[in-house]
């Protein structure tokens, strides 16, 4: 989906198909087919933009087969879909039935991320409709926050300097323009947008900035104004942003609260869980380590990175943290000129949610992503942008 901004730029929303598992090319055309054209012709529109997430042999086959591409960009075409963005940070494996740390490999210190992220650009020079010159890619925040010494972090910073050579050379050659977003997620070494600017800036070059997903914000308890103003103190961009609400729970020591919270505790992803006190945050890896015993303080909200559908809040007396989305989108795409083009909802975790919400049928499940664009939309009608053909 395509708006004019009131500046006459035009900005781009699209939803992420990390939702739907895929590990092979095959997966990815099934996916068009059976999920992302369906959701198209609920919001009867012509053009539907994808944040395309192509796992690690999808995208090795891609590179090494051009009829393969070829075969995609028609596909993509056939279908009245359209690709700007591609979520690069899970690898390879983000359907299996536990993911949980696996997320975070390889990091940035790892060069199969820097091969992996290349190949990414490289097909999304391709992939961009005929009209559009630039394209994003969010990826991982540089690494989980374990093992991450000095040394790593130096050669991580390195993989990126390289990477943003090798994109200055890929738009040399096709006259395309790709950036890459840092995601910063907490429990990460980059938990938050303060945490980036300081490798962000010792790296030095504007094709590589942060990718602000509105559940992680949320989930650390950032106000939007400081970290989006102290962004761009430091000149840092914002290639893209990803639209999604994370789990809020007030009064986390009442026994109803706590019992509400234990539903979303579930095997496959980690649900980082955060608290703010006086002293500072608090938090644990997954949100059935903050239900057990005392490991998180009580006297405040908790705040669990859940993706949460946007348009369908949680059942009292658990709620999301959509006012959140709503100040950064209006912060970022509200004001006279838009600081990112690139929007994508993530709600990955539709097969997640507790049974009573999980849908049981493609058809619910592009009902429920149609609905979520459709919010999404409407927000940005309201900050005075026109939605085109």
């Amino acid at each position: 989906m395509r708006f004019r901004h009131p500046d006459g730029s035009t900005i781009h929303l699209s939803y992420c198909t990390n939702v739907h598992p895929a590990e092979t090319l095959d997966g990815v055309l099934a996916q068009l087919r059976d999920h992302c054209e369906p959701v198209r012709k609920r919001l009867g529109r012509d053009r539907l933009g994808i944040g395309l997430w192509l796992a690690r042999d999808a995208a090795r086959a891609l590179v090494a087969d051009p009829a393969a591409l070829r075969g995609l960009q028609a596909e993509l075409d056939r279908r009245g879909l359209e690709v700007v963005t591609l979520n690069g940070f899970p690898y390879e494996g983000f359907g299996a039935e536990e993911v949980k740390y696996r997320v975070y490999k390889p990091d940035w210190a790892d060069p199969e991320r820097l091969t992996h992220t290349t190949d990414l650009a490289r097909l999304l020079t391709s992939l961009l409709p005929d009209d559009a010159t630039e394209g994003s890619i969010s990826t991982l925040p540089l690494a989980w926050r374990t093992a991450y010494d000095d040394a790593r972090a130096a050669t991580a910073l390195d993989a990126l300097r390289t990477l943003a050579q090798r994109l200055d050379a890929l738009e040399e050659l096709t006259g395309r323009s790709i950036r890459i977003g840092l995601e910063p997620e907490p429990g990460c070494t980059v938990e938050t947008t303060a945490d980036a600017i300081a490798p962000l800036t010792a790296i030095g070059h504007d094709r590589i900035g942060i990718c602000v997903d509105t559940c992680h914000l949320a989930t650390s308890f950032e106000d939007p104004g400081s970290a989006l103003d102290a962004l761009a103190a430091a000149r840092i961009p914002i290639p893209k942003v990803q639209l999604s609400a994370a789990l809020h729970a007030e009064q986390p020591q009442l026994a109803e609260v706590r019992a509400a919270l234990a539903a979303f505790d579930e095997p496959r992803f980690l649900h980082q869980t955060r608290t703010r006190t006086a002293d500072g945050l608090h938090g644990t890896d997954d949100l059935g380590e903050a239900l057990a015993g005392r490991a998180l303080p009580e006297a405040g909200a908790w705040r669990s990175h859940f993706h949460v559908p946007l348009h369908a809040a949680p059942v009292p007396p658990l709620t999301s943290t959509l006012d959140v989305l709503k100040d950064v989108l209006t912060r970022l795409v509200g004001g006279p000129a838009p600081r990112t083009r690139h929007l994508e909802v993530e709600t990955y975790t539709w097969q997640a949610l507790p049974d009573e919400l999980r849908p049981r049928a493609r058809t619910q499940l592009a009902d429920g992503i149609a609905a979520e664009l459709t919010l999404a939309r409407d927000l940005l009608v309201d900050l005075g942008l026109k939605e085109l053909p």
